[in-house]
This record gives structure tokens, C-alpha cells and sequence, in this order.
């Protein structure tokens, strides 16, 4: 489909996109963008990316350049990429937050060459040794502001996700903000607290390893994902991130008040209300 597709970020999502256009033969070349030189060697030695070179150089000679980085650093950068290209290319990114991203690309006069995207996917690693084969598949990517991408770059974009074996979900970037402060971010920051609180109440590290089940190790598993990227996450959503935040306090202040006051048919019913996910999630 593509001669040359420039990857910026060559890390867990970035690194997994290749190798899918890689598998699929959607891409003759793929050049990798990296702020550290070892990454990007790396990214090489692993074949995810073809050639490595500094981002205008790049993104001159691409027909589609992804960008999946720390979504701090994807602001200044997409400006870079959006002054660059010609209307004949394509940019998408892969960020969990949408709404910075689209408010500050909204004027700019190449905005209809860039489609706002999110596969929903990751794990807790990082870097490009966390790259892996068929990572999308069977996972759902939301396209955010469709209507203000060219309808070829939306194109190009939704049948590549769909090769991919994605399904496709669509939303303006406010919504997406929000449903993205339920169902991914959230579960970080409990993880993150919760992974700090057993350090600090349990100080025998041995004990931990020792007893840690598979609830504990699938509850705190996110605890390992890289603060550099989720730090700018909770900063860009922050107004979404602290009204989920409150009410899942006041949930925890509902199981520790009928602990408290041992009223165990409260403690039981709310139990059960949360058992109702299983209508949602199999």
C-alpha cells in the first residue's frame, strides 16, 4: 500500500504497527524516528524498522508517518510533521488523549491530512524489544473529528486498522477524552496506588513474591507501565482523570464504611452491583 512509512516513536505501539505493516505488506520501507540513538539501534537490530534518520528527512520522503509518543511531546512534534507535508501524505497518531492534540492542529492548514487515531491496545512494557506480532487484532481503534480528516486519509487509515483485524469506533475528541478516563486511565492510576500502597505497608519484598497471587499480579500488573508516558496522560485528561477519580474514591469510601460498621449485607450488595460488568466484559 505504502513505498515508505516513517514511524516517530519506536517504542511498544509504534514498534507493534510496524511489524504489522510489515506482516501484512503494507509498507516497502519503514523509517524510524527516535529521540535516543540506542532505541532506534535497537529498533533495527530487531527489524521493525528499515533505516533510521532525523524527522524532517523522514517525513519528506514518507507517504505515511505514525506518531505514537509521549503525548506531551506529540504536540510540538506533529506541528513539525503538519509544516512539512505535502497534501499527498498521510498523518496518524496513536495517543490516548485526543483533545489537545485536535484543538491545537484545528487551524492548521493541513489538518485534513491527519486522522486522529487510538488503537486500544498496550501492555505495561515499553521500548522496542515490547513490540510484538498481531498485537491489534481482535481490539477495537477509535478514529476521533472523522469529518475533519480527507475522506482518502480516513479511507487509508480505516483499512489498514481493519487488515489489522480492528474494529473501528468513532468519536468527536471531547467524548473520547472522557470514555478513555473510565476504561484505560484510571485502571493505571489504581494500579500506580495500589502498587505504592503494598510497598509501603509490606516492607518484606520476599513476601510479596512469595504470596502475590494472580488477582494481585493482574490488578498492579500496570504499575510497571512507563511513568513518561503516563505522567503527560493524566496532565493532558486531567479534568476527566480527577472526576473518575472521585468517584471511585467514593466507591472505596463505601466497601471501607461497611467494614467499618460491619455491615456485611451492604458490603455484599455492592459486590453484586459490580458483578454486572460481566454483561459487559466475558
Amino acid at each position: 500500500m505504502f513505498n515508505t512509512v516513517t514511524i516517530v516513536g519506536v517504542g511498544l505501539i509504534s514498534g507493534s504497527f510496524s511489524l504489522a505493516l510489515k506482516d501484512h505488506q503494507l509498507a516497502g520501507k519503514v523509517i524510524g524516528v527516535s529521540r535516543t540513538g540506542a532505541s532506534a539501534e535497537r529498533a533495527l537490530e530487531l527489524g521493525i524498522i528499515d533505516e533510521v534518520l532525523p524527522l524532517d528527512e523522514a517525513v519528506r520522503q514518507s507517504d505515511l508517518i505514525y506518531v505514537a509518543i509521549p503525548v506531551d511531546a506529540t504536540l510540538p512534534v506533529m506541528k513539525t510533521i503538519m509544516d512539512i507535508i505535502t497534501d499527498r501524505q498521510i498523518v496518524a497518531d496513536a495517543g490516548s488523549t485526543k483533545q489537545a492534540l485536535c484543538e491545537t492542529l484545528a487551524d492548521h492548514p493541513k489538518r485534513n491530512r491527519f486522522v486522529a487515531t487510538h488503537p486500544m491496545w498496550g501492555t505495561e512494557y515499553s521500548g522496542p524489544e515490547a513490540a510484538v506480532h498481531h498485537a491489534f487484532r481482535g481490539r477495537s481503534c477509535v478514529i476521533c473529528e472523522k469529518e475533519k480528516s480527507a475522506p482518502d486519509a480516513v479511507a487509508t487509515m480505516e483499512k489498514i486498522y481493519s487488515l489489522l483485524g480492528m474494529s473501528l469506533v468513532y468519536m468527536n475528541a471531547k467524548s473520547h477524552d472522557v470514555h478513555a478516563a473510565y476504561v484505560s486511565h484510571i485502571s493505571h492510576i489504581t494500579s500506580f496506588a495500589l502498587a505504592n500502597t503494598v510497598l509501603e505497608k509490606e516492607r518484606e519484598e520476599d513476601a510479596i513474591f512469595e504470596l502475590a497471587g494472580g488477582g494481585f499480579e493482574s490488578t498492579v500488573r500496570l504499575a510497571k507501565s512507563s511513568p513518561s508516558m503516563w505522567a503527560p496522560i493524566f496532565m493532558q485528561n486531567r479534568e476527566n482523570v480527577l472526576d473518575v477519580l472521585n468517584e471511585h474514591i467514593s466507591q472505596l469510601r463505601k466497601f471501607k464504611s461497611c467494614l467499618e460498621k460491619e455491615n456485611y449485607t451492604y458490603l455484599k450488595e455492592l459486590m453484586e452491583n459490580a458483578n454486572k460488568i460481566k454483561r459487559i466484559l466475558r
